[in-house]
């Protein structure tokens, strides 16, 4: 997952550039007062999460330069290409960088450690405020060493494993645009299959976009691809299933699906968007671009369905499309029961972030990653152009009352009514939108309370909510009698909760990793094939091919490490529900 912010235009005023100019000496006199160091350093961050590669600008970059007078140089395998690869390479090549946001599974912690890429940071974060997350960090790096840190897990959680961790809306969903759903007489929806006639009409009465391009209902792009074709993965989680390796989990269960399997819901799925494309419904140039492209095409209105809240719904519910009553809600269909990813204790292993090896200044790097799970550093890092996020900086998009946390009229306008809007010189200038941090990096899960008992994700806030009434909403929610997709899914018992865990694969062998290499470049390269198929005859044959061919490759020893695997975190769930059931 997840889980895919947009690549932004970066508009950089000469306050920032006097501002760096100064920084190459030294901290400013302004900001000698905050930051304790006078050498001026770039930070190099492999963050296998950004969608932005290159100098982190605008107003987020100004604070970390006041800060720890740093800039952030961001390497992304989202946007250079590579994935897996380029981070085996870095290994190969022995410098990971400075900081390093990455996958702590399948044995890749342990591998950088073994290699000797990554520091410790006991000493550097002994008597640091991060140690509140003392549990979830030494649960994470206990089967190591039981006194080093190498790694801190992120979205670390004060909730019961049990409890959804995402706040108003679902990370899956069935999204699409409600406003001319709702001209068609809002036709009720029993499949997925079902959606596809209701997805041509909808083409067919909104044939082009704002800007005059043609209409798609679905648009892909190939950044996520990994084991699998990643759009043709995300509709599994409607009902309940997510990917783990080649395999299909539920969960709530141990219930599992071979992807290759020809009643698969990955296979299900591919054969749903094959009929899609043959209707004319598929964006042809998917295989070709990348996320920011599409995001760009959502902001246009050139996409009618989108399978995440934080895409359709970020990109096109500005303030003037949601009070003419357009832009992504849910859409009921009675089928499903979408995966939700239950709070982590222990955090998410899934990505973590640690010290690179060869790093200038580790202490400060100590610092800032300690900072980034502080308070301050969550609703600052956290402020993002999507459904789940923090409010950014206090005192200009929200202030503390007696009645609780509120959004200032500037807050308001940049997160609520999402118009570009520029930020003060103080800030560094520029808009809110192109400051704000790409490092797509969550510390804590946002529905938590912060140290003043509200919860981080500013949706959340009572003060909040009032303010989202506009037409869209409300005709959404007269029809679907609900403040929230997520109260609507769980009026209807439409969602299972995978528990939070804490749980790292054994080590691969190297046999089964160069096969899975192997047998992955197959199941993408003919899943996006079979998309595009002319015709279903062509469809199955090139399935067929897909099968013998990985089957000849050795995907059978691969699917049974899987299982296995499969089998152990499923415990882990079950065992993390039982133990975080009951929190005080």
């Amino acid at each position: 997952m997840g889980k895919k912010t947009k690549v932004w235009n970066k508009v950089i005023s000469m306050v920032v550039v006097l501002s760096f100019m100064t920084g190459m000496f030294g901290c400013s006199s302004k900001e000698n007062e905050k930051c304790p160091y006078d050498e001026f350093i770039v930070v190099d961050v492999f963050d296998a999460l950004a969608n932005y590669q290159g100098i982190q600008s605008g107003w987020f970059a100004k604070i970390v330069k006041e800060k720890f007078n740093m800039e952030l140089n961001i390497i992304a395998p989202n946007v250079a290409g590579g994935g897996a690869t380029l981070f085996d390479a870095r290994v190969a090549a022995g410098n990971m960088g400075d900081l390093i946001i990455f996958s702590a599974e399948n044995g890749d912690l342990r591998d950088l450690v073994n290699a000797g890429l990554i520091l410790d940071m006991s000493t550097m974060f002994a008597n640091k405020g991060i140690m509140r997350y003392e549990n979830a960090i030494r649960a994470l790096n206990d089967s190591l060493d039981n006194t080093a840190v190498y790694a801190v897990p992120s979205e670390i959680s004060a909730s019961p494993a049990t409890i959804s961790s995402e706040a108003l809306d679902l990370n899956y969903g069935s999204y699409l645009r409600w406003d001319i759903y709702a001209e068609l007489g809002y036709p009720e929806i029993h499949t997925l299959e079902d959606l596809l006639p209701i997805l041509k009409q909808m083409q067919e009465m909104q044939p082009y976009s704002d800007s005059g391009e043609p209409t798609y209902a679905f648009s892909f792009f190939r950044d996520w691809d990994a084991n699998l074709m990643n759009a043709a993965k995300q509709p599994a989680c409607f009902y309940g299933y997510d990917e783990y390796g080649f395999i299909l989990l539920k969960a709530d269960s141990f219930d599992y699906q071979s992807v290759i399997d020809e009643d698969s819901l990955y296979i299900r799925n591919l054969k749903l968007f094959f009929e899609a494309n043959q209707m004319g419904l598929v964006d042809p140039d998917s295989g070709a671009q990348n996320y920011n492209t599409v995001f760009e095409k959502y902001e246009d209105g050139q996409i009618l369905f989108c399978p995440w809240p934080w895409l359709g719904q970020a990109a096109y519910n500005t303030e003037e499309h949601t009070s003419q009553g357009k832009g992504f809600m849910i859409v009921p269909i009675s089928d499903l029961q979408i995966y939700s990813y239950g709070c982590r204790p222990e955090g998410n292993t899934k990505t973590a972030i640690a010290i690179g090896s060869g790093a200038q200044d580790p202490e400060r790097l100590a610092d800032f990653i300690d900072w980034l799970y502080s308070p301050e550093g969550i609703i600052l890092n956290s402020a993002q152009p999507t459904t789940d996020s923090s409010a950014g900086p206090e005192g200009l998009t929200w202030e503390m009352t007696e009645n609780g946390p509120v959004l200032t009229e500037f807050g308001k306008d940049a997160l609520i009514s999402k118009k570009t809007v520029m930020m003060p010189e103080e800030y560094g200038g520029g808009t809110w939108f192109d400051g704000v941090s790409v490092l797509n990096y969550k510390a804590v899960v946002l529905m938590d309370p912060d140290e003043n008992g509200y919860p981080y994700a500013y949706k959340l806030w009572d003060s909040v909510r009032s303010l989202q009434q506009n037409a869209l909403f409300d005709d959404w929610s007269r029809f679907m009698d609900a403040q929230s997709s997520i109260e609507y899914l769980k009026k209807n018992d439409q969602i299972v909760i995978s528990p939070g865990c804490n749980f790292s694969e054994p080590i691969e062998t190297l046999e089964v990793t160069t096969v899975r290499s192997q047998c992955k470049s197959v199941i993408v390269d003919y899943s996006w094939r079979m998309v595009f198929a002319k015709d279903e005859a062509e469809f199955y044959s090139l399935l067929k091919e897909m099968q013998d061919t990985v089957i000849s490759l050795g995907y059978e020893q691969v699917l049974e490490a899987d299982i296995e695997n499969a089998k152990a975190y499923h415990e882990a769930r079950m065992a993390s529900a039982e133990k975080y059931a009951v929190m005080e």
